[in-house]
C-alpha cells in the first residue's frame, strides 16, 4: 500500500462555514476523491468510532482518511453531510435523528425506531443508516452493586418499594426537560423519589460510588459505570426512546467506493454497551488517546489479519 496518513481538522472553522450559510467548507470538500472524511462529534465514544473507521480503511485499502473532530451538535453534523464535507457519520443515534433531523414522533420500540431512520433518510437523502455497532447510549438509572443486592433492584420499577427514602442524583436539564424528563417520568412509573439533587452529569458517578446519592441518572456507555461496578436498572417501561449507534454514509460515497460497505458492515453488531464503556473508559479514566485506543480494539479482535 502506498504511504498514507490520517489528518485532522478544527471543527471551529466547519462550525462557521455551516452557521454562516454556506455547507461546503473551502478546501475541505476540495478533497481528493481518493480521501474519505470521516466525522466525529464532541464525545469520546464518537472520536473512537472515527479512529476504528479511519484504521479500518486505511489499512485494508490504498484511501487517505481525514478525521473531523467536535461536530457538536446533530445539525452542524447533518449540515457537513448535506454539503459534502464529510463522507461517513461515525456516529449517530436514533431517537436523537428521529426527532430533530426527521421531526418526527418519538418511537419507543428500538426496531421499529431505526427501521424509521433507515427508510426515511434513504427517502429524503439518499443515505444509508447502517444497523447498529451493537449498543445505544441512552439515559440510564444507575446504582451502587451493593443497594441492588440489598434490596433487589434489577429494573426501575423495582425502585418503587424505597423510592420515597431514595435520593437521586440527576443533571438539572432533564428535570426540567419535557416528554423524557422529570415529570414524564413520574407520569410512566408512578413514583417519585425521597428527594432530588441537581448536579452536572460527570459528578454523578463519583457520587453514587461513594454513597451520596441512592442512584444517579447516567449515561449508559460512560466507562465509569463499569469501572466503579455499579450497576444500571432496565427501563422496564421503555420510558427513555431509543438511541442505538450506527455510522450513516450517503449512497453516492458507497457507489464511489464500494469497499467501504464491506469494512464498515464488519463492526455492525460487534460492539455492545459493555464494550463501549471500555473503550471510553480507556480514553477518559486512563487518559490514552482515542486513536491508541482504536489501535488497540482493531489489534486486540484481529480487524488487522
Amino acid at each position: 500500500m502506498k504511504n498514507k496518513r490520517i489528518r485532522w481538522f478544527g471543527a471551529l472553522a466547519l462550525a462557521s462555514a455551516l452557521l454562516l450559510g454556506g455547507c461546503s467548507l473551502p478546501g475541505l470538500s476540495g478533497a481528493s476523491d481518493q480521501t474519505i472524511k470521516i466525522g466525529a462529534q464532541s464525545i469520546t465514544e464518537s472520536e473512537i468510532l472515527a479512529n476504528i473507521i479511519a484504521q479500518l480503511i486505511e489499512h485494508n485499502t490504498d484511501l487517505n482518511t481525514a478525521l473531523i473532530k467536535n461536530l457538536g451538535s446533530n445539525y452542524v453534523q447533518q449540515q457537513a453531510m448535506v454539503g459534502g464535507d464529510i463522507d461517513i457519520s461515525a456516529t449517530r443515534y436514533s431517537g436523537t435523528d428521529l426527532t430533530s433531523t426527521l421531526g418526527m414522533e418519538a418511537e419507543k420500540d428500538p426496531k421499529k425506531a431505526l427501521d424509521i431512520v433507515q427508510k426515511e433518510f434513504e427517502k429524503r437523502f439518499k443515505y444509508r443508516w447502517f444497523d447498529s455497532y451493537g449498543f445505544e447510549n441512552t439515559y440510564a438509572f444507575t446504582v451502587s452493586k451493593e443497594l441492588a443486592e440489598k434490596d433487589h433492584l434489577n429494573t426501575v420499577s423495582d425502585i418503587k418499594k424505597n423510592a420515597d427514602k431514595y435520593k437521586l442524583g440527576v443533571d438539572n436539564a432533564w428535570l426540567k426537560r419535557k416528554g423524557d424528563g422529570y415529570k414524564g417520568f413520574v407520569s410512566t412509573y408512578g413514583f417519585e423519589f425521597g428527594t432530588t439533587y441537581p448536579m452536572q452529569i460527570g459528578l454523578v458517578y463519583d457520587a453514587v460510588k461513594n454513597g451520596k446519592m441512592d442512584a444517579v441518572l447516567a449515561y449508559s456507555t460512560d466507562g465509569r459505570i463499569k469501572a466503579y461496578d455499579l450497576k444500571i436498572l432496565k427501563d422496564d417501561k421503555q420510558f427513555f426512546p431509543p438511541y442505538d449507534c450506527s455510522p450513516v454514509v450517503p449512497e453516492k460515497v458507497l457507489k464511489q467506493h464500494p469497499e467501504l460497505e464491506g469494512l464498515l458492515n464488519k463492526l455492525i453488531g460487534q460492539i455492545d454497551t459493555e464494550t463501549m464503556q471500555e473503550l471510553n473508559y480507556e480514553v477518559d479514566g486512563k487518559l490514552k488517546e482515542p486513536s491508541v485506543v482504536a489501535k488497540e480494539f482493531l489489534e486486540k479482535h484481529d480487524y488487522f489479519e
